[in-house]
């Protein structure tokens, strides 16, 4: 697997995503202020007096070499409106997964995540040669599964009892992957979809 570089930045039409820094603490309040994400109980978002919990969290995880946290920049006004990042990352075996993923309720359901996907997705298995890449939700978001089955991931199985959440409730995390083999029908399927975004 070829190396992440602290640095990196990957810009499409819509979005960017840049290396997260303590610096977006502000940006990245508002940016989960916007319908209030972190009462959403199967995800963990951070509200405004988190954040910078949630940031230096984040950036320990990137200097053990586990995580690697991007910002989701808007590119029409230059606003973060998110959060996504590569983890679990697995050098020796060129695996990696894509979560911990947000958006500001007003960018949902838009292209900018469309993008974000085939950015994050292109450069694992184009750049970093990767031979799988996972994807793991809560079995209570149904709309993260039907988003993960739309970029034609394949679900692998359930794990049980996987995780305590912040509210105390045991989480089933739902798994999908998609292989080095699947990637050309589904970068094909992810550009068809910008195309008429």
């Amino acid at each position: 697997m070829h190396e992440l570089t602290p640095d990196l930045i990957l810009q499409g039409e819509y979005a960017a995503l840049e290396p997260l820094r303590s610096s977006h603490a502000e940006q990245l309040g508002d940016a989960a202020a916007d319908g209030e994400l972190w009462n959403l109980h199967f995800t963990s978002v951070p509200n405004r007096d988190h954040v910078n919990t949630y940031i230096a969290e984040s950036l320990q995880n990137l200097t053990q070499g586990i995580q690697h946290p991007f910002v989701v920049k808007r590119l029409s006004d230059n606003r973060i409106v998110g959060c996504t990042r590569y983890y679990d990352i697995d050098r020796k075996h060129r695996t990696l997964s894509i979560g911990y993923t947000w958006y500001s309720k007003s960018v949902q359901r838009t292209a900018i995540n469309t993008e974000c996907k085939l950015m994050l997705l292109t450069h694992a298995f184009e750049e970093l040669n990767c031979i799988s890449v996972a994807f793991h939700t809560d079995d209570q978001n149904t709309v993260s599964q039907a988003a993960i089955t739309r970029l034609g991931a394949k679900k692998e199985g359930v794990l049980r009892n996987n995780k305590i959440m912040p509210d105390g409730r045991i989480r089933h995390t739902w798994c999908f992957s998609i292989t080095n083999t699947e990637w050309p029908e589904v970068k094909q399927n992810l550009v068809n979809r910008l195309a008429i975004a």
